[in-house]
């Protein structure tokens, strides 16, 4: 019988402490082993209960959950949830934390009704807890972007399409930030909470050469443009090949969320228009059916490796599936898409 994870959940409000262990201890293969009001409690308890993975809100009083977890990351690495308030602060300083070494973030439940039914929390702390810790980059600093930096002669897509989850922040700085200038539209889909897309938005625009914004409905594509889809609930798709725009909907969670990487990509596909796909890491399987399509339909696709994903989940799944045509670690990944666009 497999051992149960062990959590430590550190919050500085005793309500939310409480019904972040309520929502925890719902699953049998967890065990909350403890809980802590602010850094020095938290200190105290990861040396005396040695947890499998610590939930961290990210604004407390004294030292702040980010100092806390560059503290972590830096002295004893191990797996961190943020568990985050929905409010635009605590978004910008909650994909800080993923830069810095976090493994995934959550937002706060609003109602206890809806939290008992919430399983993700769960989900994400067992994942965190089978995932090697990755010790974080050096941290980045904000440059004044090289806007005007142009890319080499490639083929001929004229459309990039990216889905990520979990590890996403980081790979997506990444990716998006060997992109040149004048990049083809480029459209993706990140899982994240409503809210943080618009501040995640915003630091991919200061740390990247093309102009990055979170989508809306009806905007044209345009080249040097890259559309972040707003978390929440909508599906994000493109649509009209002769002058590709951008649709949000409302509808039933696909793949297990909305929006939907699969929902992207198949309407990518539709447009039979040359095209590039990337899978990133994540959990789950989302993106693998429609990123098939995608290739089927005469798409080059590219898929993170194992080695260098936070969580080989997602690229895994469409490797398998045959989705995948290249398979590269994400430092190659941003010159792979546009030589192939």
């Amino acid at each position: 019988m497999n051992r149960c994870v062990r959590v430590l959940v550190v919050d500085d409000s005793a309500t939310m402490r409480g019904l972040v262990s309520s929502m925890l201890r719902h699953d049998p293969g967890i065990e909350v082993v403890g809980e802590a009001a602010d850094a020095v409690e938290a200190r105290r308890a990861i040396k005396e209960l040695n947890p499998d993975v610590v939930t961290l809100d990210i604004e407390m009083p004294g030292m702040s959950g980010l100092e806390f977890l560059e503290k972590i990351m830096a002295l004893r690495p191990m797996p961190v949830v943020i568990v985050s308030s929905l409010t635009q602060k605590a978004a910008a300083v909650t994909l800080r934390a993923l830069e810095a070494g976090a493994f995934d973030c959550f937002a706060k439940p609003t109602s206890i009704a809806a939290a008992m039914d919430d399983d993700r929390l769960a989900r994400l702390v067992r994942a965190a807890a089978r995932c090697p810790v990755r010790r974080p980059d050096a941290p980045r600093r904000e440059r004044a972007v090289e806007r005007h930096r142009t890319g080499v002669p490639g083929g001929d897509a004229r459309l990039v399409a990216i889905g990520s989850s979990t590890g996403g922040v980081e790979a997506l700085l990444s990716v998006i930030g060997d992109f040149p200038s004048d990049c083809p539209p480029t459209v993706i889909v990140q899982h994240m909470p409503a809210m943080f897309t618009a501040s995640f938005a915003e630091r991919l625009d200061r740390f990247c050469p093309p102009r990055v914004e979170e989508a809306r409905s009806g905007t044209m594509l345009q080249r040097g443009h890259v559309y972040l889809a707003p978390g929440g609930s909508q599906h994000m798709e493109v649509i009209g090949a002769s002058a590709p725009r951008i649709r949000l909907f409302e509808g039933a969670t696909v793949s297990g969320h909305r929006p939907s990487v699969d929902v992207l990509f198949r309407s990518v596909a539709r447009l039979g228009l040359p095209a590039v796909g990337v899978i990133l890491t994540g959990m789950g399987a989302d993106g693998a059916a429609g990123l098939l399509d995608m290739r089927s339909a005469g798409s080059r696709t590219i898929g993170q490796d194992e080695k260098t994903s936070v969580v080989y989940g997602m690229p895994q799944v469409a490797f398998a599936t045959g989705a995948v045509g290249r398979q590269l670690p994400l430092g190659r990944i941003a010159e792979a898409a546009m030589a192939a666009a």
